[in-house]
């Protein structure tokens, strides 16, 4: 059964704060949020939703229903450079004429983006060294080699977001925070005096986790220090990159910490019945087989515990013929 098409949809949070919700083409992640919040004459619009055929047109859709125009964006500001949050800088940039800031530390996303076959040879790699086998990784590369970059144009940042940038609106001004692990380019936007957090994909409604794999040495060691730097912010409301806004923020803290810790247990368990690869641990911790759909997502996910754990001295790998095998550290 074919899954009914999203469409843009725009809806009211707070006064002068609104909630654009943006389709996605992805199995089970069908829609993302862009926030845009009244400021002067315009408004800053929080991230852009995914460059796709008609999605541009999926964002002015939402912003009419708030009585909103593209034109009104004085400023736009991304929280990470993954491709639904910041895919469509460039159109908007151009057509409503306002600065993008963004982290620096955003060259994670520029790969895909500007080299696409050199980003699918590094998935690839990253495989071969997890153990998938040869078939199973051509059958992946044949599904994706073809597929959209979800990013209209590679634009540099006209501001860098970090520590002391301050987003000024009508609600108030709003504190930048340097929140990485789900991506080395991500931060959060918290209004003090409203306790609001624009937690994109940091935290989010839905208990879910993901890291980008390879570019820092430790992005859950990195995830869990800035799990504690926002729940040091005690927001009682949240706005997130996916789904529903939320109020016990506090609660999904607690809650993506103690999915860290389940996963770690799950893998030292898996582990100390032997050595195994990535992709031979991946099914025991996840209840579910590796496939060309999910294994991009679920590998490098146990390949970011799995590092932490080596950071920590409890796992080690050793490498035979290029794959790597991993066993408890003695």
């Amino acid at each position: 059964m074919a899954r009914q098409r999203e469409l843009g949809r725009g809806e009211r949070v707070l006064p002068g704060l609104w909630r654009l919700r943006l389709p996605l083409p992805w199995p089970g992640v069908p829609h993302c949020n862009a926030w845009a919040i009244a400021a002067g004459s315009g408004i800053v619009l929080i991230d852009t939703g995914m460059h796709q055929p008609g999605s541009l047109a999926q964002l002015e859709r939402a912003l009419e229903q708030v009585n909103l125009r593209l034109e009104h964006v004085r400023l736009l500001v991304c929280t990470h450079a993954h491709s639904d949050h910041w895919g469509q800088a460039a159109p908007i940039r151009a057509r409503a004429g306002c600065e993008l800031w963004l982290h620096p530390n955003h060259q994670h996303a520029m790969l895909a983006a500007e080299d696409p076959g050199a980003a699918l040879a590094r998935r690839l790699e990253v495989g071969r060294q997890s153990g998938v086998s040869a078939a199973a990784l051509e059958r992946y590369a044949d599904r994706v080699r073809q597929l959209p970059s979800g990013v209209a144009e590679v634009i540099e940042p006209d501001r860098a977001l970090g520590p002391g940038t301050v987003v000024e609106t009508d609600l108030g001004p709003w504190s930048v925070h340097e929140t990485p692990g789900h991506a080395p380019s991500h931060v959060c936007l918290f209004q003090a005096e409203r306790r609001v957090l624009i937690s994109g994909d940091h935290v989010l409604g839905r208990i879910s986790l993901y890291f980008d794999y390879g570019w820092t040495p430790d992005p859950v060691g990195e995830f869990l220090t800035s799990l504690g730097a926002v729940d040091e912010l005690d927001a009682r409301l949240g706005l997130s990159g996916h789904g529903r806004p939320f109020v016990d923020v506090r609660g999904h803290i607690e809650g993506n910490r103690r999915l860290v810790r389940e996963r770690l247990d799950a893998l030292l368990s898996g582990l100390a019945s032997g050595p195994k690869t990535a992709a031979e641990i991946t099914p025991e911790v996840y209840g579910e087989p590796l496939t060309e759909y999910n294994a991009n997502w679920l590998l490098a996910e146990t390949l970011c515990f799995l590092r932490h754990l080596e950071e920590q001295g409890r796992v080690a790998a050793e490498s035979d013929q290029g794959v790597e095998r991993w066993h408890l550290a003695h």
